[in-house]
């Protein structure tokens, strides 16, 4: 078991099921497909501001994309919409498989930690309200020391320099935080969730999967059977 890589899991539609926020903004913007719109736009701006070298914690920059896209859309976005979006992204459920997924992976030895661009309070009330808290043995946020958002290679050195390994797997639905981890040397799976795909350029997950299930019994069989 002690050569297993440290399991390091994204938090937000990897882990989470982001499509729960979609209502809200059907009642915001009469079209709930905004939502994609809106966190594809807030991944781009965070990923903007690290490489100007500026930062805003993910939870302002949320409300100041919404604020954005109300203003391209000549739609007025309230105090009240805002507060209700940071609400709604703090209580997303978790995906049907995750539970059981993250249950074997720890009983077949990994250590599971989550790496997300949520303030670090905000990601530990997620992972509390929908159950999952207590199968990590770490936490870490971009918020912290790194203050780079993924994929900026400092948010992975931060990682491994908190656990004293650069031994360590990244498991996300998103490509691009796939392709930062392995760029920084790390191993990765990706899941397939609904929206997103594997990009057939650039550094690619040694893993993939349709759901976590799916990923889990892929590592389980490469790492814990040889």
């Amino acid at each position: 078991m002690a050569n297993l890589p440290v399991l390091v899991f994204d938090v937000n539609e990897t882990l989470l099921d982001l499509e729960s926020v979609t209502p809200l903004f059907a009642r915001i913007f009469g079209d709930g497909q905004v939502m994609r719109e809106w966190f594809a736009q807030l991944i781009l701006y965070s990923e903007a501001l690290s490489l100007a070298g500026e930062y805003v914690p993910f939870g302002q920059l949320g409300g100041a994309v919404l604020e954005m896209m109300g203003n391209i859309r000549g739609q007025s976005i309230t105090a009240d919409d805002s507060f209700a979006v940071k609400q709604a992204f703090a209580a997303m459920p978790c995906h049907p498989e995750v539970t059981e997924a993250l249950r074997q992976l720890r009983g077949a030895g990994f250590k599971l930690c989550t790496l997300t661009n949520n303030p670090a309070a905000t990601a530990a009330e997620q992972l509390e309200r929908a159950g999952l808290a207590d199968f990590f043995d770490r936490q870490f946020s971009v918020d912290s020391e790194a203050r780079r958002y993924k994929p900026a290679p400092e948010t992975y050195r931060f990682v491994e320099h908190q656990l004293g390994s650069s031994n360590c797997c990244m498991i996300a639905c998103h490509t691009w935080d796939t392709l930062g981890a392995v760029a920084a040397g790390w191993k990765a799976a990706l899941v397939l969730r609904p929206g997103n795909a594997p990009l057939p350029v650039g550094p690619q997950p040694g893993i993939i999967g349709k759901d976590l299930m799916v990923v889990a019994e892929s590592l389980m069989a490469r790492y814990t059977n040889s």
